[in-house]
């Protein structure tokens, strides 16, 4: 919440009106944050999309990789936790940019550490994570800031994950601001978009694929020190 605050204060005006999309906006039961206040003292018309009907979902997705928004009617597009969940990303991000108009920003958080959680948790992300998801949807990467483990001392280019603030810090996030520039007609970005699109929301979810007999999820329990 706080990249994200952060993120919305260097990007929005406040005294002026935004079509902003929420997307992944469902909020659990107990949940008690969510990005609708941090933008309390902005002028929005605020859509939250999710996959799932529910608390803070003004539109449920019947296709998990189709937005049910128009093309190019959004100014702002927000994300926080969502993309470490989706098993297609770059397909994803091909829709973002589709409802995204031209100048349009594209502000998004997701784990760069952290335990398995969830039914699907596919992803963390660093920095060149959000070069490659740029690319893909032709979306120029304005900022990008991980929350890395401390450097080891002895050797600087190796983390120290045992120095992690585990009461405070134990997830790491990497957050990313993205801009739509102005696109030229082009039937390569719409070939990939269609042919992208078309097998991801075909294949939907992992159902199909079941992990492998024995498969640990997380670390095993390590018994404490005498």
């Amino acid at each position: 919440m706080n990249l994200m605050g952060g993120f919305i204060a260097n990007n929005l005006e406040k005294k002026k009106h935004y079509d902003l999309l929420d997307f992944g906006s469902f909020i659990n039961k107990g949940q008690t944050l969510n990005h609708r206040q941090l933008l309390e003292e902005y002028d929005v018309t605020y859509t939250g999309v999710d996959i799932q009907a529910g608390r803070n979902v003004d539109i449920q997705m019947t296709q998990p990789y189709k937005i049910p928004v128009p093309s190019n009617s959004q100014d702002v597009v927000l994300s926080g936790q969502v993309f470490e969940h989706i098993p297609f990303p770059w397909a994803s991000i091909l829709e973002i940019a589709r409802v995204l108009r031209t100048g349009g920003v594209f502000m998004m958080t997701v784990p760069s550490r952290g335990h398995h959680h969830s039914t699907y948790d596919c992803w963390r992300y660093y920095p060149d994570s959000m070069r490659a998801l740029a690319a893909q949807a032709d979306l120029t990467l304005v900022r990008v800031k991980t929350d890395w483990p401390p450097r080891q001392l002895e050797s600087p280019q190796r983390h120290d994950f045992h120095q992690i603030d585990l009461a405070d810090h134990y997830w790491g996030d990497t957050g990313a601001v993205f801009r739509k520039p102005r696109w030229r007609p082009s039937p390569r970005r719409a070939v990939n978009r269609y042919f992208t699109l078309q097998r991801a929301n075909r294949i939907g979810d992992l159902s199909a694929h079941p992990r492998p007999k024995g498969t640990r999820l997380n670390a095993p329990k390590v018994a404490a020190p005498e």
